[in-house]
C-alpha cells in the first residue's frame, strides 16, 4: 500500500513529498499541470473539489486536502520518522502552534500576493490586497525569524516538518528580504541529504 501525491513543482506539496521521503514511504507523485488548468478539470475535481494542490490519497484510498492537515496526519501515522514531537508533549503543542501559526498567517498571505482576485472582485481593489498581503507575510516571516534566536530549529534543537514547511513558505516571498536565520534553515534543508533532492526539484537553487 503506498499513497498517491498530486502535486505540483514549487507548491505546498513540497512538504508533503519531503515528510514521505524522509519517512522512507512508498509513494507516488502525479504532477498537475497548474498553469495549464489540469486542477480544473472533472478528473482533479473528483480529487479535490475546492482544486488546488496539493491533495494525498491514503493507502486505503481516501483523500486528504490542505497541506498543514497532511503534515499533522504523516507525522502521526509515520510515527518511526519522528517528523514530529510525540502527541500529548509539550513538544508537540508548540509543533500544533507553529504549523498552525504559519498556515493560517503566512501561507494565506502569499496567496494573497499571488492569486489577489480571489479576495476581492474590485480591479482597482486588487493592488491594495497585494500590499496588505506582502505586509502581512513579511512580519508572519520576521515572526519565525525571531523565534529561531532560541535554536536553529523551530522547537529548538529538534528537527522537524515544521522546519521544512518553514523552509517552504520563506522561498516563496517574492522580494529580498534580511532574515538570516530562516536563510540558514533553508539552505540546511536544500543541502540535507535525504530532502534536498526533493528541493531542488521544486525549487532549484533558490
Amino acid at each position: 500500500m503506498s499513497y498517491t501525491l498530486y502535486s505540483h513543482k514549487g507548491s505546498g506539496g513540497f512538504v508533503i513529498e519531503a515528510a514521505l521521503t524522509l519517512a522512507q514511504a512508498p509513494h507516488s507523485v502525479v504532477e498537475i499541470d497548474t498553469r495549464g488548468g489540469e486542477q480544473f478539470s472533472d478528473e482533479f475535481r473528483a480529487i479535490n473539489p475546492w482544486k488546488q494542490v496539493p491533495a494525498l490519497k491514503l493507502p486505503d484510498g481516501s483523500i486528504m486536502t490542505e497541506s498543514a492537515a497532511m503534515v499533522i496526519h504523516l507525522a502521526a501515522a509515520l510515527p518511526d520518522a519522528k517528523l514530529a514531537p510525540v502527541p500529548g508533549t509539550a513538544q508537540h503543542a508548540a509543533f500544533l502552534r507553529w504549523i498552525i501559526f504559519m498556515t493560517i498567517n503566512i501561507y494565506e498571505s502569499d496567496l494573497r500576493v499571488y492569486y489577489p482576485a480571489r479576495y476581492t472582485d474590485e480591479m482597482n481593489g486588487r493592488e491594495g490586497v497585494k500590499r496588505a498581503g506582502m505586509d502581512h507575510f513579511r512580519r508572519g516571516l520576521q515572526t519565525m525569524e525571531d523565534l529561531l534566536e532560541s535554536g536553529p530549529y523551530i522547537l529548538g534543537e529538534t528537527f522537524s516538518l515544521a522546519d521544512i514547511y518553514l523552509a517552504m513558505v520563506y522561498v516563496w516571498y517574492p522580494e529580498e528580504i534580511d532574515l538570516p536565520r530562516l536563510h540558514a534553515l533553508k539552505k540546511h534543508i536544500a543541502r540535507h541529504p535525504v530532502i534536498g533532492p526533493v528541493w531542488q526539484r521544486h525549487f532549484g537553487s533558490q
